[in-house]
């Protein structure tokens, strides 16, 4: 009998597998995504140091001010150009985007769209 596993647990399998395909540089960081049931987490990472250049999530009043959910597509919009105009800030113009194991739609195209037409190219 096939034992049931969580969504969440499949979706870090896939993440994995991305992962090892996957590096961010100095040159070129790693835009990771992270979502949960309340909230939109982003950021952009050096994998060669493992340090985090830039960062943005709803979890931040200043992201998070006058909207009216910060788990939808408003508020990953917003962190998608709050953190490509950080990251823009510390020299960064090109990434790598890891959409965590998730699918391409929805929350996670959302915040890519806004943070390429903030001006990070990827």
């Amino acid at each position: 009998m096939a034992t049931l596993k969580s969504r969440n647990a499949l979706r870090v399998r896939r993440h994995e597998r991305i992962r090892k395909r996957l590096m961010g540089s100095a040159q070129r960081p790693r835009l990771s995504v992270f979502r949960s049931l309340h909230h939109v987490y982003a950021q952009v990472i050096d994998d060669n140091t493992g340090r985090t250049l830039a960062a943005a999530s709803t979890r931040e009043k200043t992201v998070a001010n006058g909207l009216k959910s910060l788990a939808g597509i408003d508020a990953a919009q917003r962190v998608g150009t709050m953190l490509a105009e950080r990251a823009k800030e510390k020299g960064v113009t090109a990434v790598v985007f890891d959409r965590g194991g998730y699918k391409y739609h929805g929350r996670i195209k959302a915040l890519a769209d806004a943070a390429r037409s903030a001006g990070l190219e990827f």
